[in-house]
């Protein structure tokens, strides 16, 4: 098992002092309580209606129209959380702000230097695009796509979406025509907004014909944004210079944004979420679980297209200042763009950090990165070699959290608690108010053993719903399948008795081989001791008549040959580190291995192909940060494994078990 072995080496801990001034603390003493953490999470997921009113006071939810009380059902799906209240999301954003203070400072591939918009310029340039959305006929309700980058323009087009009442539903400009389409035709947007283009990796990517293309087939008004020729929104788009940025009052429940699942096997889900949820929660993350206050400046390196764009809305609601960048992370250009703007939060991906790693990049050459108070990972499980990596590259010990939630929740399940120490190859605690558990198959919680990830009782930021789903029989399929009443996110997790976690993968991606379970990212960790291998992708195929073809495919470091001594250096390094049964019966050498835009491994899709499904019947290529990558694996599917057929795949649903928490039946 990757980490979560009893006496895990403690690599961190909060300062008294830090412990003492937390908001966290704070919340847990105005609340009756001291500064045991589980103490207080146990409370959370005890008394959901005193935790979630209790949290919306702490943390200044400013209601227009009180709610009657904090639950009016509890049932998952369906869960009513505040009925009768009335907030708006944007302007939480802009109260009580400084007009000269600096809101957003932002980097870009197409022009030199860092930029900063003051919380005036924000303000003026929200209030601006929302009087241009109105005159687009966007009201109340309305869908407002965007296919637009990382830049300061994209989040005052949110807020000023959010400010109407309408709806934001966005997709990066490195998503492909058909892909974007798969999206925003689901939700019928009345305006485009799109970009004329964007660079990366010194490529200039022109966008104008998709955009425009993208419009046409979605019906909806185009708008176009000049950022790589510099001449902004469209002549006549804009509002004055003295617009009025007001901000329509609506439900607890009414539809903030759109976000969508990644496409990978399918048409991509429509999730939608509620304000008051999306704001509760981003409140709770930023404020309470990571610590966030207004000297903050708060980065993720993110497109549009993934979640976290949208969790970095959050810092805003805590008065702190947010960092944007639109371009390739390579290996160095985070970290200069952390000296630069005197960032004190980075987060990115656990691959980009393993990355570093095997390149041996060291941040702290020539650069003062003396302001990085936390380091912030997420996207897939973080190896325990990354960890010592942090720490060893970092004498000043920054706080590094490891994060896990999702695109379905726009919140951490787990992994952020400021007052407790960081387990080498751990993730923090669960979140106050998630009821997260490890499950058996058959319903049985677990400690110290891997489960099924599961949420026992309603969250906020759960979905309200999906687009065009009015029964509400595609949700449940998602998420109450396995267990029903509790949403089962698809993740295998490990709880120690110190109420810490481990993530070892997608638990539709696990590997059994004569009874033998692991999961994929168990794998990936082991091949960490064979540093020609810069990435892996590890696919159990079944075979009639046999336990299957476990084929890894890898991706080696220049001038490395995929020889008999390299592959048994492979073989061993499974066999040592996972079990002599995951050894594979097939390496294969890739140029790539494919991955969605958001760093996430196309596992299940890949496992599709090579039992011979046409790749674009099982993943929207556009969706892909790389999609020629998946050309490889069709010339595969003939020469490995001839006789597989995408029928001989298990179910997909498994057998309904005992219900897991039979008290919850009741409720």
């Amino acid at each position: 098992m990757t980490g979560g072995a009893a006496g895990a080496t403690v690599l961190w801990r909060p300062s008294r002092a830090a412990v003492r001034d937390s908001a966290l603390i704070r919340f847990a003493r105005a609340t009756g309580h001291g500064e045991d953490y589980h103490d207080l999470w146990t409370w959370s997921v005890t008394d959901l209606e005193g935790f979630w009113t209790a949290a919306a006071e702490f943390l200044g939810v400013r209601w227009r129209t009180r709610p009657r009380c904090a639950l009016g059902s509890r049932a998952m799906p369906g869960t009513e959380w505040f009925p009768g209240g009335w907030l708006s999301f944007a302007e939480h954003v802009f109260a009580d702000r400084d007009p000269g203070k600096v809101a957003v400072r932002y980097a870009s591939e197409a022009y030199p230097g860092v930029r900063v918009w003051t919380w005036a310029d924000l303000r003026r340039e929200t209030a601006r695009i929302r009087a241009g959305l109105r005159g687009a006929g966007v009201g109340r309700g309305d869908r407002v796509a965007a296919y637009l980058p990382n830049l300061p323009q994209t989040l005052a087009a949110f807020l000023a979406t959010a400010s109407l009442g309408a709806v934001w539903s966005a997709a990066a400009p490195e998503f492909g025509t058909d892909a974007v389409v798969d999206r925003f035709a689901q939700i019928e947007p009345t305006v485009l907004l799109a970009v004329d283009g964007y660079r990366h990796k010194g490529r200039t990517v022109d966008r104008d014909t998709e955009g425009r293309d993208i419009a046409r087939r979605t019906g909806a008004r185009y708008v176009r944004l000049g950022h790589l020729d510099g001449s902004g929104w469209e002549n006549g788009f804009l509002g004055p210079e003295d617009s009025e940025l007001a901000h329509e009052t609506v439900a607890f429940d009414h539809p903030l944004w759109v976000l969508y699942s990644s496409g990978t096997t399918g048409p991509p889900k429509a999730i939608v979420h509620g304000h008051g949820g999306v704001l509760l929660e981003l409140l709770k993350t930023t404020v309470l679980q990571l610590g966030i206050g207004p000297l903050d400046r708060v980065f993720w390196h993110t497109t549009t297209g993934w979640v976290m764009w949208n969790i970095l809305v959050g810092p805003l609601l805590a008065d702190a200042s947010v960092v944007l960048y639109d371009g390739h992370p390579g290996h160095e250009a985070l970290w200069d763009l952390a000296e630069q703007t005197g960032m004190t939060v980075l987060g990115t991906s656990a691959a980009w950090l393993a990355s570093c790693r095997r390149n041996d990049v060291r941040p702290l050459d020539g650069r003062d990165l003396s302001a990085l108070r936390v380091i912030g990972s997420t996207g897939s499980p973080l190896a325990p070699e990354c960890y010592d990596w942090v720490y060893a590259t970092f004498p000043t010990k920054p706080w590094l959290v490891s994060l896990s939630g999702g695109t379905d929740v726009v919140t951490p399940f787990l992994g952020a608690v400021p007052t407790v120490p960081v387990y080498r190859g751990e993730l923090g605690p669960p979140a106050l108010g998630v009821d997260l558990r490890s499950c058996a198959p058959d319903g049985r919680p677990l400690v110290g053993a891997v489960g099924e990830m599961v949420v026992a009782q309603p969250v906020p930021s759960m979905p309200i719903g999906f687009w065009n789903d009015p029964t509400g029989e595609r949700l449940r399929r998602a998420y109450f399948s396995g267990f029903p009443g509790v949403w089962t996110h698809g993740d295998w997790l490990l709880l120690t008795e110190r109420h810490t976690g481990v993530i070892s993968g997608r638990s539709d991606a696990t590997i059994n081989r004569g009874g033998v379970r692991m999961g994929t990212g168990e794998i990936y960790r082991a091949l960490l001791t064979v540093p020609e291998v810069q990435d892996a992708l590890a696919v159990d195929v079944p075979r009639p008549g046999t336990h299957g073809w476990l084929v890894l495919f890898t991706v080696l470091s220049a001038g490395s040959v995929l020889d008999d001594a390299l592959r048994s250096r492979v073989t061993a390094a499974i066999r040592t580190g996972c079990s002599p049964r995951h050894v594979p019966d097939e390496i294969v050498p890739l140029d790539e291995i494919p991955r969605t835009t958001s760093g996430k491994k196309l596992e299940v899709p890949v496992k599709r192909i090579l039992m011979g499904a046409d790749p674009d019947s099982v993943v929207s290529r556009g969706s892909l940060a790389n999609p020629a990558s998946l050309d490889a694996f069709r010339r595969a599917a003939a020469h490995l494994i001839p006789t597989a057929r995408e029928d001989t795949l298990p179910p997909g649903t498994r057998p309904a078990p005992a219900h897991p928490f039979p008290e919850k039946e009741k409720s």
